[in-house]
């Protein structure tokens, strides 16, 4: 059944917008837009995660010296960030339709407030008719700040905007039941929840970006466990976008279902905020067994067995269960050393209330 669509998020990915010879493909990106301009007319809320900025600025500039990647991709982005949202600028005033960019950071995310400022300001921009296009600030961020890829700031964007769907472009058709190269490979058309996919993900990377299918799947089963559609699907296909909105069911792509229930918006930034932990709370095994089985269960210091870290109140907190293996994120009630006096004891208050409490 056709789904109708109000507001979605779409991530283009490296290898969609970026020649073999490393270089900014114009007349992908110029088919794109095409395909967004005929959304956004038809009423289509959209915020564009794009990359580019590297290929864009590639062939601007030869380096006088050798640099390394962190230098590369430093200036080479800082060149040609400009020359893609110029670019973007122009196709786009062709339909009428303004164009903002907003350039963020992992950091940014790590605090409500910050994540917050960022939510507003494309709100904004959508209610004005304005479209979004983002992407990371790879000027300033060095490697142990940055997202892992654009697929992991994709999820982000979709999440915090509320879409409705995300779509992934990538430069294969989805997730496949065997290698991509392998003629009897078929992509996997849907992805129930809770679905195993570990025999089918390569781990290899792309040419052009940081990430590959291991982590889009692994965004994408967050997303869509959040309430949210998450599609992947090939940019390079002619008319793909308006396909998958137009004509779901006949358009070749992976789909991973959501869940049946959203989650809140506080618990979206939870959940996305793992990078960000301060500190860790370790539960024995029968808060374990509560908090999984019930959404509406808060960790209690009767269940905390240790407190690691040092952590302030309000600081985004692991949890972490009697095996050693992280279950969860949470937003702390106290500090660290306030959860350390408490630790164990009956009748007192939470150190995670369920409301700020992600499980995973």
């Amino acid at each position: 059944m056709k789904q109708t669509l109000n507001r979605i998020a779409v991530k283009i990915g490296s290898n969609v917008l970026t020649r073999a010879d490393g270089t900014l493909d114009v007349t992908r990106m110029s088919a794109l837009v095409d395909q967004i301009a005929a959304l956004h007319k038809a009423g289509i809320k959209i915020v564009l995660i794009s990359s580019g900025a590297v290929a864009s600025g590639r062939s601007e500039l030869s380096p006088i010296k050798k640099l390394d990647s962190v230098d590369q991709r430093q200036l080479f982005s800082a060149i040609g960030q400009v020359k893609l949202i110029n670019r973007y600028y122009e196709l786009f005033r062709e339909y009428g339709i303004t164009v903002g960019q907003v350039l963020t950071m992992k950091e940014s995310f790590g605090t409500r407030r910050h994540y917050l400022n960022q939510k507003n300001c494309m709100n904004v921009m959508l209610d004005n008719g304005v479209l979004p296009i983002v992407n990371e600030n790879d000027t300033i961020s060095v490697t142990e700040l940055m997202f892992t890829d654009n697929d992991e700031l994709s999820g982000l964007i979709a999440t915090m905007m509320d879409a409705q769907a995300l779509i992934i472009l990538s430069n294969i058709d989805g997730i496949y039941n065997g290698l991509p190269s392998d003629p009897t490979s078929k992509v996997i058309r849907k992805i129930e929840q809770n679905c195993d996919l570990t025999s089918y993900i390569q781990a290899s990377k792309s040419s052009f970006g940081r990430g590959g299918m291991l982590t889009k799947t692994r965004i994408a089963r967050k997303v869509a466990d959040e309430g949210i559609t998450v599609i992947i699907a090939n940019g390079k296909r002619d008319n793909i976008l308006t396909d998958l909105i137009e004509k779901p069911e006949d358009t070749l792509c992976t789909r991973f279902v959501p869940a049946p229930q959203p989650v809140s918006s506080i618990k979206k930034w939870i959940a996305h905020s793992e990078g960000f932990a301060k500190g860790e709370l370790h539960i024995n095994p029968r808060a374990t067994e509560i908090i999984v089985a019930d959404k509406a269960a808060s960790i209690l210091p009767v269940g905390i067995t240790d407190v690691k870290g040092e952590f302030e109140k309000d600081d985004i907190v692991r949890i972490i269960n009697a095996e050693g293996k992280p279950i969860g994120v949470g937003k702390a009630n106290c500090s660290s050393d306030q959860a350390r006096e408490v630790m164990g004891k009956h009748g007192e208050k939470p150190i995670i209330h369920y409301d700020y409490l992600y499980i995973e």
